[in-house]
């Protein structure tokens, strides 16, 4: 898979959970078992699920366009998507297990931080 086909998929990922997340933010919330929000866990799905979400889809779609940010984008974003999988990792070892979401983003988070630092470190 060439560099601009792998941003550009994960960038769709990031900007769709962005998305959701800003309209219906206990959609993202209902998968890990918290059914309702407050007014306050709402603002906080929104801000780091939609608004960063929707922030790192747009600086892989800078990347896709300059090749110039390329290297760097994809090292910043793969490191926080890898460093993602690690808390789930962490996690899973103090908690003896994982849900079936969580291990499926986990398996998301690190083959597209993985691919990522590929592409950063191939460019």
């Amino acid at each position: 898979m060439n560099a601009n086909t792998l941003l550009g998929l994960i960038a769709a990922a990031f900007l769709l959970m962005g998305l959701g997340a800003l309209w219906r933010p206990v959609l993202v919330t209902a998968q890990f078992g918290i059914p309702s929000l407050t007014r306050d866990g709402r603002n906080e799905v929104r801000a780091v699920y939609g608004g960063l979400g929707i922030a790192m889809a747009l600086v892989l779609l800078a990347a896709m366009q300059h090749a110039e940010l390329r290297a760097g984008i994809s090292m910043a974003v793969g490191a926080a998507l890898l460093g993602m999988a690690a808390g789930r990792i962490i996690s899973l070892a103090i908690d003896r297990g994982i849900g079936r979401w969580p291990a499926l983003y986990l398996g998301i988070e690190a083959l597209s931080g993985g691919g990522l630092m590929r592409v950063a470190l191939t460019h």
